[in-house]
């Protein structure tokens, strides 16, 4: 029996519906079948995280299959919205693979093997996007050779653009448990408490803090948590993926990035500090940085677009003396575990890149994400945080304060 979650409950997501919703798009495209590969295709129609290869193959009508990996089925199905009987386990074994199973399961679905199937594919900047390979792209288009294999990712694309309120209350509290992990972050620095500890263990304190609250994985695939000190948080606005074992040192800036998951939802906020002594040129940079996130922060809103929203601050860095130090983006997007880069759709000047005219929407969820470098100086700062665009502003997320602390 597939289990469906209470509707009374404050993170519910209708998956039944989201299912329904990409057989209605399969229907306007005359799709009659769509297999999904990509993490964030498998996140959003599954309620699981799907580290293994996998994927899910959706009919007309019905619920969808998933496939992966047998040493992690039952437990996917143990975490799904689905039943034992919609989660099928992959191996070599007995002289079938995955390519072999998935394709037979298809064919089922067709008529004498004809029709029109979507699959995933393209490219990103993200390693585990899950695009299909070469290889499979081959190995799937032979078995299933009746068939036309249509590119149809932008079905899932523009379906999970704007977020439902059970996908924000996720996003919440996620990063209610990022909070949580920098305070522990500063309360294990102040008072001397720096000396002597190193990135990968302000990583690791952080890391119990927020797994004590309830976080489930530091999801980002650059490292978990980003520490960078000295020097390092000159490189492109923190070289800090993933921490080192570098000491933090006086009269250094440390820059402190931390990941919480939360029901697939996920949680990111940089946080930045200045060890003393501090210069009066490291607080000039500083401020420069606090000034011009909450000036994008202010700015944020449905309407505007990706590079107007640049133009502004780049402008306002000019005017401040400091537009060489910004590198020129503001943002990423965001979704369920695995979509983690792209804004909007694949429809701009660069195949699979944000559109930088992408007219920003109402409940669209973003990463306020700006870096600032000063390579030369040895000094720079970053700023994370997920955003619920309205009409009229933005939410932030994580509510922990808006500060560079210099930390004695």
């Amino acid at each position: 029996m597939t289990t469906l979650p209470d509707d009374n409950d404050l993170y519910f997501i209708d998956f039944p519906g989201r299912i329904k919703k990409i057989q209605t798009a399969m229907q306007e495209e005359d799709l009659d079948v769509y297999l999904g590969s990509r993490l964030r295709t498998l996140s959003w129609t599954l309620d699981a995280f799907c580290p293994w290869r996998s994927f899910v193959v959706i009919p007309a009508e019905g619920l969808p299959t998933a496939f992966t990996f047998v040493i992690d089925a039952a437990r996917v199905a143990d975490d799904s919205w689905l039943d034992e009987d919609h989660v099928y386990g992959f191996a070599p074994m007995g002289g079938q693979d995955q390519i072999e199973q998935i394709s037979d399961f298809i064919l089922d679905l067709l008529n004498n093997g004809k029709g029109r199937v979507g699959v995933e594919t393209g490219m990103s900047n993200y390693l585990p996007e899950g695009n299909l390979t070469h290889y499979e792209y081959e190995q799937f288009d032979a078995a299933l050779a009746n068939a036309e294999l249509v590119n149809a990712h932008t079905i899932v694309d523009r379906l999970s653009m704007i977020k439902d309120p059970g996908t924000i209350n996720r996003f919440r509290e996620a990063s209610r448990i990022v909070d949580i992990g920098h305070q522990a972050v500063f309360d294990a620095l102040q008072n001397g408490g720096y000396k002597d500890i190193s990135e990968t263990e302000i990583a690791g304190i952080a890391a119990l803090a927020m797994r004590k609250a309830g976080s489930e994985w530091e999801w980002s695939f650059t490292g978990g948590n980003e520490i960078a000190s000295g020097y390092r948080t000159g490189l492109a606005g923190g070289a800090c993926t993933p921490a080192t074992r570098r000491k933090i040192q006086p009269g250094e800036p440390l820059m402190v990035d931390l990941h919480a998951m939360f029901k697939l939802g996920l949680g990111d906020h940089a946080h930045n500090y200045l060890i003393a002594p501090a210069s009066d040129r490291q607080w000039w940079h500083a401020n420069n940085f606090i000034d011009i996130v909450k000036q994008t922060l202010k700015t944020y809103r449905a309407g505007i677009t990706p590079s107007s929203l640049a133009e502004e601050m780049i402008g306002f860095a000019e005017q401040r003396g400091f537009a060489d130090y910004m590198v020129p983006g503001f943002e990423h997007g965001i979704g369920l575990m695995g979509d983690e880069w792209r804004i909007g759709l694949n429809d701009g000047p660069f195949a699979y890149w944000t559109n930088p005219d992408h007219v920003y929407r109402e409940n669209e969820l973003l990463i306020c994400a700006m870096q600032y470098a000063c390579p030369e100086e040895n000094i720079g700062f970053r700023y994370e945080n997920p955003i619920i665009l309205s009409k009229t502003g933005c939410e932030a997320l994580s509510a922990y304060p808006l500060a560079i602390e210099e930390i004695k």
